[in-house]
């Protein structure tokens, strides 16, 4: 997870934490919390990229909607970092 930037960890827990997310579904949560909009250009080659380093899995729902999951491996990868984030708010 160390090498993903904030945008790809902030996709990787938005797909964790919705149930069966679709792009648009994902796109609408982050511009929630970045208050801005999220451009296409910006949002489906980052999840690519997630797809492709193994931390989520995407499928398809129809011809032209894609469902993303977080893998074991995102699951993981998730768990470590909330541990090591764990040991600094513990102050």
């Amino acid at each position: 997870m160390y090498d993903l930037t904030g945008f790809q960890r902030d996709l990787l827990y938005t797909v964790a934490g919705l149930d069966s997310p679709h792009g648009l579904a994902i796109k609408d949560d982050l511009e929630d919390y970045y208050e801005n909009e999220i451009y296409h250009g910006r949002l489906y080659p980052n999840l690519d990229t997630l797809v492709d380093k193994g931390l989520i899995e995407k499928g398809k729902i129809d011809r032209r909607t894609n469902e993303y999951s977080v893998t074991r491996r995102g699951e993981r990868e998730i768990e470590t970092r909330r541990n090591w984030e764990q040991q600094y708010m513990d102050l």
